[in-house]
């Protein structure tokens, strides 16, 4: 018989409920004066008929139990497809094998729930930065309009500046919309990259000349960390490169340290990709914000990055833009020391 210790099966837990039952009705047949054939007879006969009884009615009650269970994990509809499952399938299972499921559904509802709250708290923060991004520029543009309106269109001496003050908010709204817009297609990739071969060295210089007024105004000087001028040919979108990098070196330049200085540095990773890293000896990114400064809006510093303007989307774009090429970025960052960001790129097909 069966320990009852132990985890038992439908057909045990029959078999155990059957055997006790004929003995007992043996015992009886015993206590009446029975000779001991018809009591072994008796003892046989409802052994057999208590087994199939209490197997069955269990077996069809467990059924049921299970269809209600696998009903509710699957949410499924009653069809032929489901009537097959549990008419063929489902009696094969044994009761550790549907206590595995349930596990597995258990897990996976509570992994659903997890990303919904993570993806709910991004959401009211996204809404909330966005709201904040938004209003600035949108009642700097107001107070300017209301101003000029009331009658200050007719004073020489401000209407200008009015306007010109006016025209940057309106300005900002317009970049912050643009760099929307092109998270957007990059996450739905309704922007698909353009790959060219192009050299790498090359691209940067580029952009190094773009910045260098702005790099001025600080005294930052940008250089490359060794002054091999050979091309660096990597297979990507040009354009969507070059403008994480301006995104990258801007960002350096903005944050940056009076007289300060911006390193960009070339590595072979394997034979088919090449790393590039930009690197300054500015303030640097405390640890804990690490994480998080690829999401949109995410500052650092919300008081000192007001002061110096941008949309704060200029990290979440870099990083759509890495990821959109199948590679990763990556940060290195230590206060008091500066930051390094860097990515890898494929290289030129041979």
């Amino acid at each position: 018989m069966p320990q009852f210790g132990k985890r038992l099966s439908p057909r045990q837990i029959s078999l155990s409920a059957a055997a006790i039952l004929a003995v007992c009705i043996w015992l009886l047949a015993v206590a009446l004066g029975r000779n001991w054939q018809i009591a072994l007879l008796i003892l046989t006969v409802s052994f057999i008929l208590a087994y199939f009884i209490f197997y069955y009615f269990l077996k069809k009650f467990i059924d049921q139990r299970l269809k209600l269970i696998y009903k509710f994990i699957y949410d499924t509809k009653a069809g032929r497809k489901e009537q097959f499952f549990y008419n063929k399938i489902l009696p094969k299972k044994t009761m550790d094998e549907v206590e595995r499921e349930v596990a597995l559904w258990a897990q996976k509802k509570n992994l659903q729930v997890e990303r919904l709250q993570v993806n709910e708290k991004f959401r009211k923060e996204f809404l909330s930065n966005l709201t904040h991004e938004l209003r600035t520029p949108i009642f700097t543009v107001q107070g300017y309009v209301h101003t000029l309106l009331d009658g200050a269109i007719d004073d020489e001496n401000v209407n200008r500046k009015f306007l010109s003050n006016a025209s940057k908010g309106l300005d900002r709204l317009v970049h912050l919309a643009s760099d929307l817009a092109q998270i957007t297609e990059l996450e739905s990739g309704t922007n698909p990259l353009v790959l060219t071969n192009f050299d790498l060295h090359h691209l940067v210089n580029d952009v190094y000349e773009e910045l260098m007024l702005k790099a001025r105004e600080k005294q930052i000087s940008m250089k490359f960390k060794n002054d091999d001028k050979e091309a660096i040919m990597v297979h990507a979108d040009r354009d969507k490169i070059r403008q994480a990098i301006v995104n990258i070196v801007e960002n350096a330049i903005k944050y940056g340290n009076e007289g300060g200085s911006i390193t960009t540095g070339f590595w072979d990773l394997d034979t088919d990709k090449t790393y590039i890293e930009i690197s300054d000896d500015g303030p640097g990114i405390e640890e804990q914000h690490l994480e998080r400064i690829f999401e949109r809006f995410y500052r650092t510093d919300k008081s000192r990055s007001s002061k110096i303007g941008g949309t704060g989307l200029g990290l979440a774009i870099v990083k759509h833009i890495i990821e959109a090429h199948h590679q990763i970025i990556n940060v290195r960052s230590k206060v008091d020391v500066g930051s390094s960001f860097g990515f890898s790129l494929n290289k030129q097909p041979n």
